[in-house]
């Protein structure tokens, strides 16, 4: 048994020696409410559906981040509402820290809105847009991008990172003109 987020770095030899090869898919808001219930009793939070469904929501559709909200939820819910953690306890711990309802952080806003402000929303370098906001390149493609181009926010052309007019919309920006619109690798996984 093997696991790996870069397959494309194995070998060919030794990806074919795996008989049956899965790929793992993010969790529904729903399906991340269940596991933030589930992990609220194992740790002895009262939490109620609505409360678990804020959190899971701005999860980015991945159970350990969902199980780290919740205890910082649960900090909040202590001082605020006698440790009960309900959908407004919820929105209220994760605004303050600058968590949004599609789970951008402060980092993946200052990333999209650099590409933005100073690249006219791109095509940007990785290199450059690493120095721009003072983070490694390497962190900005595995920690970053992937989400970011799951949800339609992001896209990367030969020339380099660009916004979408999505992601626009989402920080409040007109989408610059002359900007070039990349295509997203997948649709927006929020739309219904």
């Amino acid at each position: 048994m093997g696991a790996t987020t870069r397959a494309g770095q194995l070998t060919a030899p030794l990806r074919d020696r795996f008989g049956v090869v899965l790929r793992l898919e993010l969790y529904t808001p729903e399906e991340l409410g269940r596991i933030v219930t589930r992990s609220a009793g194992i740790l002895g939070i009262d939490i109620d559906s609505d409360g678990a469904l804020e959190i899971a929501s701005r999860s980015r559709g991945t159970p350990r981040i969902a199980n780290r909200m919740l205890k910082r939820v649960r900090d909040f819910a202590q001082v605020m509402s006698d440790g009960v953690i309900t959908c407004d306890v919820a929105r209220t711990a994760l605004d303050r820290l600058e968590i949004d309802e599609l789970g951008l952080d402060q980092n993946d806003r200052r990333m999209l809105e650099a590409i933005i402000r100073f690249y006219n929303g791109g095509p940007v370098g990785l290199e450059t847009l690493a120095a721009a906001i003072g983070e490694e390149a390497v962190t900005i493609e595995d920690v970053y991008e992937p989400y970011l181009m799951q949800i339609g926010f992001l896209s990367r052309t030969p020339r380099g990172r660009c916004v979408t007019a999505e992601a626009c919309r989402h920080l409040g920006y007109d989408f610059p003109k002359g900007a070039v619109q990349g295509s997203a690798t997948q649709p927006n996984l929020f739309d219904n």
